[in-house]
Parts: C-alpha cells; structure tokens; sequence
C-alpha cells in the first residue's frame, strides 16, 4: 500500500493574528509612537535632538540585549512563556514613561521596553514562523507579514488615541494612553498562546547549527543598515513636518494613520511578491521601497509629498522584516529558525542603537532635521546594494 504523507493541520489566521500584538507592543506603541511624544517632550524638557536621538538609542540598545538572549531564554522557558511575560513587561514600562519627567529614568524605562520588546519580538517571530508551516507557497511569506503588520495596528492606534488628547493630557498622559493600549493588546496576544504551537529546538546532544550566519552575511549587513537607516525617519519625521512643513494636530493625525494603514494593507501586496523572489531580492526590492518613501518628503515639500511618503515607508518597511525572516526560514533548519531570527535582530538591534545617534546630531548642526534625514536615505541606498548581493541557498533546509 502507498504511504500517505501526513496532513499538517495550518494553524488558523486569527491565531497569527493575536501574535502581531508583539510587533504592535514592541514596535507600534513602545518604539515609533515615541515619534508623535517627542515634539512636546522636547519643548517641556528643553531637549536637543542629540538627546531626543538618544532616547531611541537607549530604547534600541535594550532591544539589542534582549535580542542576544531570546533564543536562549525561548529554548529553556518556553517562546510562549517568554512572549508573554515579556509583552506585560513592556506595556508596563510604556506606561511608567508618562509618570517621571527625569532624563535618567525615562532613559531607564526606554532601554526596558527595548529589552523586552525584543523578547516578545523574537519569540513571538518564533511562534509565528512554527504557525507558517504547510499550505502554499505564499503562505508563509503572507502570515510572516501578517504578524510584523502588528507594528503597523500599533502605529494606527497611537495616530488616532494620541494626537487628539495631547492638548489636553500632555505627553505624560499620552504615554499612559499608550501604556492603557499596550495592556489591551497584551491580553489579545496572551489569549492565543494556546492555540499556536511551539517552535522546536535542537535537543542538547545535538550538533550545534541549523544555520550559517557566514552564508547569510549580506542579510545580516543590510538588515544593520537598515536598523540605522530606518530609525532616523521613524524618531525625526513627526518632528520634520511640524517644524519644516507646518503640520498641526490632524495633519499629524491623517500622516500617522495613513502610515499605520498602509502597513496592514501591504500584507496582501507582498506577501504573494516575496513568495516568488529568491535570494534577497526580496529584501532589495522592499527595501527600495523604504528608501524612496524616506526621500519623497525632503524632494517635495507638500502635505501631498508627506501623504504619499506615508503610504510609501509605512508600505515596505514592515515588509522587509518579513522578507529577511522568510529568508531565515529558508536558509535554516526549523529548529534554527528562533536563532538565526534572533541573530538577524541583533544586527538590525546593532544599526537601532547607531542611527539615532548620528541622525540627532546631524540634526543639530546647521542644515537641521534635513540633514538627518538624508543620511537616512544614504544608509538605506546602501543597504538595497548590500541586500540584492545575497544568494539562495542552494538546498532548502
């Protein structure tokens, strides 16, 4: 008798769904909401954009170390147990940001949001990569961009609860009304958790690997580039448009919202796309996208240039996360896939803690938040170079 290969039961969307409450936590509310915070933050405080920069450094150097340990902390706890732990955590920390005006502390408060945010990241990429098993070939591609679209649900739901209350609750309240949706969607993510299965691990009698971060060194070099790149957009282009474009509250509203938008809906745009491209053409063609998006405001200074920048950075810069992790996918065995996710996020945590730095004080000096943000540009010319060098592996592990 013929042996019937067994049917792998897919685990179901809304699943996937709940997970995306990790990017939305870690990304969406603890890290580019900071972004909608800072022009009254720095007006109350008297910051300079050296130490707005560095606030996001602090945040991103969090993430790095939280980064370096997931895998090990996944493969003994447990990514559900870490995921949630680690969600509750950083929700917590994102509301204790509007209970101090102390430079230290909120420096403090931003490095654990990062460190947990990465943990959650991490593990939750984890899960969802365990949940992307079976089906076509696009499936992974598209649950993979559904769980990263969580940054982009993150980004709406500041644009519309925050903008609108910070004439009356100031930046302390708007981080407790971030802290107040953290929590909420905290509880989303925990419910899940029983429904989607855990990632395996390499037993520990095992050989060492599943993966080659030698093979993967152009994935790993753009996805660098692109941590420093990005992050200057993210942390200075709220601040851009209200001094350079004049831009008032629902201005800033419409761009936010636009950009959260446009991050969802590109889901079901390149998910199908980076099923069908090898090697990192995938990365290239979405990081591409993010560079032109990133320019589009210093070329045409115009709300309609502002809008049209939205669609264009908010559409490709989630979808390069999930082009390099399908690629992870592909390049290593499934019981390497929570560590070469891991390793990728230590080098996009690596660029993070770099960009904001260089950005605010270019930022700083006499040419203002334009220079800044070119560099943005430049670093993210670079990285589409870097990315398209990367071949496919040669067997599908």
């Amino acid at each position: 008798m013929p042996v019937t290969k067994p049917v792998v039961a897919l685990t179901p969307l809304w699943v996937v769904a709940g997970l995306a409450m990790g990017p939305a936590v870690a990304l969406g509310l603890a890290r580019f909401a900071y972004a909608l915070l800072l022009p009254p933050m720095r007006a109350d405080l008297g910051w300079s954009f050296a130490d707005a920069g560095m606030m996001n450094t602090a945040n991103a150097a969090g993430y790095l170390v939280g980064a370096l340990v997931a895998a090990p902390f996944g493969k003994r706890l447990g990514d559900k147990r870490v995921f949630a732990v680690s969600l509750l955590s950083t929700a917590l920390a994102v509301g204790a940001s509007g209970l101090t005006a102390t430079f230290s502390v909120l420096l403090a408060l931003r490095l654990a949001a990062g460190f947990t945010g990465a943990l959650a990241f991490v593990s939750g990429a984890g899960l969802t990569s365990a949940a992307a098993v079976g089906g076509s070939k696009s499936r992974a591609p598209t649950l993979l961009g559904l769980y990263f679209a969580g940054a982009g649900i993150g980004v709406t739901a500041s644009a519309l609860a925050v903008p609108p209350l910070l004439g009356m609750v100031g930046w302390r309240g708007g981080w407790l009304v971030l802290g107040a949706l953290a929590l909420a969607a905290t509880l989303f993510g925990a419910l899940v958790l029983r429904h989607a299965p855990e990632p395996s691990y390499a037993s520990a009698g095992s050989a060492r690997g599943g993966w080659s971060p030698r093979f993967m060194a152009c994935k790993l070099l753009a996805y660098g580039l692109f941590g420093a790149g990005y992050i200057a957009y993210a942390t200075f282009i709220i601040a851009y448009l209200r001094s350079n474009e004049g831009f008032s509250g629902p201005g800033i509203t419409r761009f936010w919202s636009i950009f959260g938008l446009a991050s969802v809906a590109a889901v079901f745009v390149w998910g199908p796309i980076l099923g069908h491209l090898k090697g990192g053409w995938g990365t290239a063609a979405t990081l591409g996208g993010v560079m032109i998006g990133a320019a589009v405001p210093l070329l045409w200074s115009a709300p309609a240039g502002a809008y049209l920048s939205a669609i264009l950075f908010g559409g490709c810069f989630l979808a390069v996360i999930a082009a390099v992790t399908s690629f992870a996918r592909r390049a290593a065995e499934p019981h390497a896939w929570t560590a070469a996710i891991a390793a990728l996020t230590i080098a996009f945590g690596v660029g993070q803690c770099i960009g904001p730095v260089l950005s605010g004080a270019l930022a700083d000096g006499p040419n203002g938040l334009q220079a800044g943000l070119w560099l943005s540009v430049g670093i993210l010319a670079i990285a589409v170079v870097v990315a398209a060098l990367q071949p496919e592996p040669a067997v599908q592990l």
